[in-house]
């Protein structure tokens, strides 16, 4: 049987959060690699600035990834302006750094605050899984019966948890547990399913860190002992596409870090 390697060129691809970090290097490695990209990321975001400066090959859809008529809207879009979705790159998040009890201060972890993370970071990815899985399911397989991809981006902290993290490392732990039933709920439509668990990358969060901060995280990572480029994990992303037997796993990317307490 011949190989059904796949190529990114002419793909299409949505990526939520896909205006910063992670996300935009997603984006920008899939236009330049020929694939058709709707950006997904929330209306007071630079999405529509980003996506108008990689061409006709890139859409902005403002998208808040705990709506069910947002992420159905940018789908639409998917359809509208490039004819099917190939691909669902999850990279929305967002964390919050609270111990679970402030013996200080006598102040509990707030809940709304672990509830919010936990329905951006978890149920969202979900969201977005769950329709575009719908999207993908009504396409035409490949010669290997493969009808669409799915990345979710959980964390290192989903397994090395520093103080003050629960919220952020109990959403990111849901999405690697997650992994793997709905691989299985989706092999039936030939729908594949990855994470990948980044380590320290030199996004705009840790941009915005003193240099010694940052200077000391890096130090941190065996090797290459260097925070990461967002293009290496844009880079796995493709990787991940272009191998059709990658599949309910989930993929560390972090120079053999394991995080401190």
């Amino acid at each position: 049987m011949a190989s059904t390697i796949g190529a990114l060129k002419n793909a299409v691809g949505l990526v939520t959060g896909g205006a910063s970090g992670l996300g935009r290097a997603t984006v920008e490695r899939f236009v330049k690699e020929g694939a058709k990209v709707v950006l997904c990321d929330l209306p007071t975001s630079n999405g529509k600035e980003v996506a108008d400066s990689l061409g006709n090959n890139c859409v902005f859809a403002p998208t808040d990834v705990t709506s069910e008529a947002d992420v159905t809207q940018a789908l639409e879009t998917a359809k509208s302006s490039f004819g099917r979705l190939d691909m669902a790159v999850n990279c929305a998040g967002i964390g919050v750094a609270f111990k679970t009890y402030n013996f200080n201060k006598k102040r509990p972890h707030d809940l709304a605050d672990f509830q919010r993370v936990l329905m951006v970071n978890a149920a969202g990815t979900f969201n977005v899984i769950r329709l575009a899985a719908g999207v993908m399911g009504e396409q035409e397989p490949n010669a290997d019966g493969q009808r669409g991809v799915v990345v979710n981006t959980a964390s290192v902290a989903a397994y090395d948890g520093q103080m003050g993290q629960a919220a952020y490392s109990a959403s990111k732990g849901a999405i690697v547990g997650m992994t793997l039933p709905i691989a299985r709920d989706l092999a039936s439509h030939g729908i594949r399913v990855v994470t990948i668990a980044p380590g320290l990358f030199d996004t705009p969060l840790l941009a915005s860190l003193p240099e010694k901060v940052r200077k000391f995280l890096a130090s941190t990572i065996p090797f290459p002992p260097r925070l990461a480029h967002p293009d290496e994990y844009a880079h796995l992303v493709q990787s991940v596409y272009e191998n059709p037997m990658l599949n309910g796993e989930v993929i560390r990317l972090d120079g053999a870090l394991r995080m401190m307490p």
